[in-house]
């Protein structure tokens, strides 16, 4: 490494003192780097080195880390906000020595042990209330008590089973707990994620410092919920409320790396107090599900009616013991941050001692001495709502640094204490450390507060992940209520003294029981990988109609323009896709008009930019099922810049790439069959229109060349006939032949073999309605001759298909509040 400490270089050396001398003129007391000996100043000394090694400047290694998060498929949706954003990570991560972080990983799981009594003691038998070691206002006055749950034993006996804290770290070195997550504890896909990408920025830093792995810890979270269910084999769903869900690309990865199905509430029923999942196989058993919804939302019959995410029926067959939900509903009552101010005596009273890893000061203003050192400190404190919801008078935008407050605003605060005092607490402003951060050309110090995360393993004990994230202010200001949600994160290496075996989810090659099945089938999922295969072979089969229009009558660089008529056939075709209103005449402008609007209008729902709206769509809900290439070219945005012709092009090599995805990087599952199904449905549709808008018996040689450019068939053409353009030989390569993979016969023929590997619901070796329809078409083909193939011909097998999609929709998807299917019910 370089000794020259160069501001902008990412190859400055630690060990050089003028470059650590100018870092620690800049950074707080406190600073993780600055504080580092030992062990732990070798282990940033490691860190530097590797970034060094990324051969480009700090901004670039930063860029360099945010494109491999980008290539896992890290992002994240801010609340209120329809497009996902970039995941931010810093390629330089926080790094903790075994020695500190076993004192924080022994406070958390203390810490989880102590809500899991106390939240016990809530739903059960209320003794801490009765004892007046906790006040009955902080239990039944929070809008996250659920009193359903009261009485309600869940299975395995335990009501909490995954949590999440954040902590922060003062000068004095000392952790201490910012917030507790214990209703939906989210970012343990993140810190997984993070970890990944950093894995491949600094790839030399694990074996050099002996970094802590991830796997085992959620390996032991999968074996504890598995150890509450029933079943020995036990079908884990993580059940998520959707696309829109700010954290959604999170769960998807993580349904993914642990194995579980990505459910939503609409893929669920529950019958005879058991919870099935809708498949292409009828209805299949869930045993548990980690729950990722607001527990209020999740059973409309139990809480919120107003609820359609939900599954109605689903806390009785929790009661009855049928299904583990992680966490159980109820336990966010101890997220409201009330109750920091009664951890130490809840500690004293269930464990026998505080708790070692203790809340920011925090006072209750439902007690009258806690409220009169309030409003006497007023200052000095952030004032915040008692409890997790809507916004309370005085507090319109949440929780306040009082320092802030003018007059009149602290007055109305003031006020609005005295009438509801139960609602506000105090707690005192947090100093947080700081850490080396990249800023632009730089690295300086930024303050952090670290989440970590913990889960019961199945031996029932907590076990904490070595790490998790931490999220970085983008001001100096080392307040916590000042930093907020923070503008960056980074990854959190625990590093020590000892090497480390490496771990992995994967089972031992010796011990592993072979499956060439890949599990379980949504309904859901099969239908959306469905239609994402039409609508993508609808956007191309489209796009290839605006392409010849354009190619052949409206570029100027072309040869001889087509033929009126042909001109005219071509505007049918797209118009009757819906895709743009017909132009007023065949002049130019007016095709260039009709072409743009066809292939780029937002407003409309058939152009070629509304379907790819719609296949991104299902991208963005099927991300535990598609590669993060495909899911990153279905989120492209549309081109811009260039010619249209030229923006065409770009298109339709997109759906080439998609294309090729889809038939050399998916497996031959179920799921793949689904989508494949899609494009060749949709592909004969589209060659069946494009057979009816010619008259087939008077077909010109224009015509016949135009069906050779729409179908993409006209090398084949060429290869097998020295002849120019004749009729019969056109349609026969076109509609008959099972070669051509674009012509209606090669579609039918897959579409027959895709659905004879598909499940069926009975065993009586009697055809189902779609088998039956799939064997007429392959019928109606294979008795055909091109020379007598006609406009009813055609118009038969295209009004087939479309009852072919309809009959494989009524199979196997959802549709709507359809009851369950009696056939389909079984306890597999």
């Amino acid at each position: 490494m370089a000794s020259r400490a160069t501001r902008g270089q990412v190859d400055a050396d630690v060990t050089d003192a003028r470059w650590l001398d100018d870092y620690r003129a800049r950074a707080p007391r406190g600073d993780m780097l600055c504080e580092a000996i030992g062990l732990d100043r070798a282990a940033w000394e490691a860190a530097f080195d590797e970034l060094a090694g990324v051969p480009d400047t700090l901004a670039g290694a930063r860029e360099r880390a945010q494109r491999h998060a980008d290539d896992i498929g890290t992002a994240y949706r801010a609340a209120g906000e329809k497009e996902e954003r970039r995941w931010p990570l810093s390629p330089v991560p926080l790094l903790i020595g075994a020695e500190e972080w076993r004192g924080i990983a022994e406070g958390m799981a203390e810490r989880a042990e102590l809500f899991e009594r106390i939240i016990g003691d809530i739903h059960g038998e209320q003794q801490l209330v009765a004892e007046g070691v906790l006040p009955a206002m902080l239990v039944t006055g929070s809008p996250l008590f659920l009193r359903p749950m009261v009485g309600l034993t869940p299975p395995g006996g335990h009501q909490l089973h995954f949590v999440a804290a954040d902590l922060c770290r003062g000068p004095d070195g000392r952790w201490r707990v910012l917030a507790d997550h214990l209703r939906v504890p989210v970012g343990a896909g993140y810190a997984l994620e993070n970890r990944l990408a950093m894995g491949r920025t600094l790839g030399g830093l694990p074996s050099r410092v002996n970094v802590e792995r991830h796997a085992p810890f959620f390996a032991a979270m999968r074996a504890g919920i598995a150890a509450a269910c029933r079943r020995a084999e036990p079908r884990i769903g993580l059940l998520t409320s959707g696309k829109l869900n700010p954290s959604y690309p999170e769960q998807a990865h993580l349904a993914r790396y642990l194995g579980f199905l990505l459910v939503e509430g609409a893929d669920l029923a529950v019958r005879d107090d058991q919870v099935y999942v809708r498949t292409i196989a009828g209805l299949k058993r869930i045993d548990a599900l980690w729950r990722r919804i607001d527990p209020r939302l999740i059973d409309p019959l139990a809480f919120d009616a107003n609820s359609t995410i939900g599954v109605p029926g689903l806390v009785d067959a929790m009661a009855a013991g049928n299904v583990v939900i992680a966490n159980a509903p109820g336990v966010g009552v101890l997220e409201s941050p009330a109750f920091a101010a009664f951890l130490p005596a809840l500690g004293e009273r269930l464990l026998g001692r505080a708790p070692a890893l203790s809340s920011i000061g925090t006072w209750w203003c439902g007690d009258p001495a806690a409220r009169a050192q309030v409003l006497a400190s007023l200052d000095q404190l952030v004032i915040g709502p008692a409890f997790a919801g809507p916004a309370i008078a005085g507090l319109p935008d949440g929780a306040v640094l009082g320092a802030s407050l003018d007059d009149a605003a602290r007055e109305r605060l003031v006020a609005a204490m005295a009438l509801r005092p139960q609602d506000y607490v105090g707690q005192e402003v947090a100093e947080l450390s700081t850490m080396p951060t990249a800023c632009g050309e730089g690295l300086l110090p930024r303050p952090f507060s670290l989440r970590v995360f913990a889960a019961r393993g199945g031996d029932g004990r907590w076990v904490v992940l070595p790490g998790g994230f931490v999220r970085i202010g983008d001001q100096p200001d080392a307040r916590a209520a000042v930093m907020g949600e923070g503008s960056w994160s980074a990854d959190v290496i625990v590093h020590g003294p000892d090497p480390v075996e490496p771990v992995s989810l994967l089972q031992p090659t010796d011990s592993v029981e072979l499956r060439r099945n890949p599990g379980t089938l949504p309904s859901r999922v099969a239908d959306n990988m469905f239609w994402l295969g039409r609508y993508l072979e609808r956007g191309e089969a489209l796009l290839g109609v605006i392409r010849v229009l354009f190619g052949h009558s409206i570029s100027a660089d072309t040869g001889a323009a087509l033929a009126p008529a042909t001109v005219e056939r071509l505007v049918t075709i797209i118009a009757d896709t819906g895709a743009a209103p017909r132009p007023p005449s065949h002049r130019r402008r007016d095709l260039v008009d009709f072409a743009r609007e066809a292939m780029e209008s937002v407003d409309g729902w058939g152009s070629v930019r509304a379907v790819n709206r719609l296949a991104t769509g299902i991208g963005g809900v099927s991300r535990d099922r598609l590669s993060a290439d495909m899911v990153r070219l279905l989120d492209a945005p549309h081109p811009t810049g260039g010619t249209l012709l030229d923006r065409a092009g770009t298109l339709q090599r997109r759906y080439a790439a998609l294309a090729g995805l889809s038939a050399e990087h998916m497996g031959r599952t179920d799921a793949w069959r689904f989508h494949d199904l899609g494009r060749r449905i949709e592909r004969a549709l589209a060659m069946t229109r494009t057979l009816l808008a010619v008259d087939l018996r008077r077909a010109n040689a224009e015509d016949l060349s135009t069906l050779l450019d729409l179908a993409d068939s006209q090398i084949s053409y060429r290869q097998r006939y020295l002849i120019g353009f004749a009729r019969v030989p056109v349609i026969d390569l076109i509609a008959l032949d099972p070669g051509n993979p674009r012509g209606i016969a090669f579609q039918v023929e897959t579409i027959v073999e895709h659905l004879s590997k598909l499940p069926v619901l009975n065993d009586a070796g009697i055809a189902e309605p779609q088998q039956r329809i799939a064997a007429r078409l392959t019928a109606g083909i294979a008795m055909a001759s091109a020379e007598r193939v006609d406009r009813g011909w055609v118009l038969e097998i295209n009004q087939q298909l479309q009852k072919l999609s309809d009959a494989i929709a009524t199979r196997y998807f959802l549709q709507g509040a359809q009851a369950l299917r009696e056939a389909g019910l079984t306890l597999a």
